[in-house]
């Protein structure tokens, strides 16, 4: 057996906002591990989990280890410049989310917040990282991240039905603390206003919110209202407040810490720092959501319109033969590799001084490691050690992601 590059089983969440049965590609994916039970018709799966998190984590498909028991049983799969910079082993955690439902609005607290709320509430907030994240559509992605110019918001917010929510004590000018303020008041408005203001809205005329570049607001409203309630005060701040973006196969989007989410629907490859802290306050029910106050207080207004919001992909010279991008986000625990080839094609992946965790999420091939030859078939997941280089082919054509970490 190669030390180096092992084959994982990984585990599966079933969220009510998964996809159901075989409409899952995270479900697909997981099911398509030697050994799994299968995708039921029955089951929501919302996501595949193929990191070293003890929340779900992935085990060697040959012994049923962990990864992490491994990764500390031999540290040089990590390697030197990782492990100095990082203490926790494999800093990042892949996964794969299918979801037709919208995901909780929620953000990721940053590092002095998450070492706070882990010290007072470790039940609840089991780590002290921060948890910035990246996610690549698959599929069509739909999805709310970060804030809309300011200029747009005061636009909305002079509608008939939102003039009276504006804060008394607003100061003149359309800030970001002014944002901020606003938010929390949608936050905290009681079920029937938010349900009066919701049915306000969609009173109105269409060319009102056509003059205001935002006619797809009256659509999304009444569609998260029928998925989980007039009354869920996380419609008001996502679809009036928020960038709504449309992203197709290959299109990623960047989601710093403390910054405002929340996603819609698609299939989505998502890498993010090693943590599972999480603040949400609507699309969930009223006792699953945590303090309106301490969520406005955790915002960042970073990204402030859709262009901030994107992560572009280039060219990466890991690959040596062209085939490869990368995706790069601004925080050092992870970049992420994404190599498609056509029938018949191949790439080589440069060796990484890092360890990362290669996915495969469409069509099969071949992996070729130090002359040993490894099945890449539709869902199968390796972690690859430092140090080691790939030579990858495709039969039908392939789609891989490796999300790596390496010294700075």
């Amino acid at each position: 057996m190669l030390d180096q590059v092992v084959q994982l089983k990984c585990g599966v969440k079933h969220d009510p906002w998964g996809k159901q049965g075989k409409e899952s590609l995270a479900g697909n994916l997981w099911a398509k591990t030697p050994g799994s039970s299968g995708v039921s018709d029955n089951e929501r799966y919302s996501e595949m989990w193929m990191g070293t998190y003890p929340t779900v984590p992935a085990r060697l498909l040959c012994t049923g280890e962990t990864l992490d028991t491994y990764l500390k049983r031999k540290p040089e799969l990590v390697g030197l410049d990782v492990r100095k910079r990082f203490t926790n082993g494999l800093p990042f955690l892949p996964k794969v989310l299918s979801f037709d439902k919208a995901l909780p609005l929620q953000v990721h607290p940053d590092k002095r917040l998450a070492e706070k709320l882990n010290l007072q509430d470790p039940e609840n907030f089991g780590d002290a990282n921060h948890k910035p994240e990246i996610a690549v559509a698959l599929s069509e992605f739909e999805l709310f991240a970060g804030f809309k110019p300011l200029k747009d918001i005061e636009a909305l917010m002079s509608l008939a039905p939102l003039k009276q929510l504006i804060p008394s004590n607003a100061s003149a000018n359309f800030d970001d603390e002014l944002l901020r303020n606003i938010c929390l008041k949608f936050l905290q408005l009681e079920p029937d206003v938010v349900s009066s203001t919701v049915k306000g809205l969609l009173s109105l005329p269409t060319e009102e919110f056509k003059t205001k570049n935002h006619e797809y607001v009256p659509g999304l409203l009444d569609r998260i209202a029928k998925q989980y309630s007039p009354s869920d005060n996380g419609a008001l701040v996502a679809v009036l407040l928020m960038n709504y973006m449309v992203l197709q196969p290959g299109d990623a989007v960047c989601v710093p810490a403390d910054s405002i989410h929340a996603y819609l629907k698609g299939d989505i490859l998502e890498c993010m720092a090693r943590s599972d802290n999480v603040l949400a306050t609507g699309f969930c029910p009223r006792p699953d959501r945590h303090n309106a106050e301490l969520f406005s207080r955790a915002l960042s207004f970073k990204p402030h319109n859709i262009d901030q919001a994107t992560l572009p992909s280039k060219k990466s010279s890991k690959g040596e033969m062209g085939k490869t991008v990368e995706y790069a986000p601004p925080f050092s625990e992870f970049n992420v590799l994404a190599t498609r080839l056509k029938s018949g094609e191949e790439e080589r992946h440069r060796a990484i001084e890092g360890p990362s965790i290669l996915v495969v999420t469409s069509g099969n091939g071949e992996m070729v490691v130090q002359e040993n030859k490894l099945d890449l078939h539709e869902g199968a997941v390796y972690f690859v050690g430092a140090g080691v280089g790939l030579e990858i082919s495709s039969r039908e054509g392939v789609e891989v992601f490796r999300p790596y970490a390496e010294s700075e």
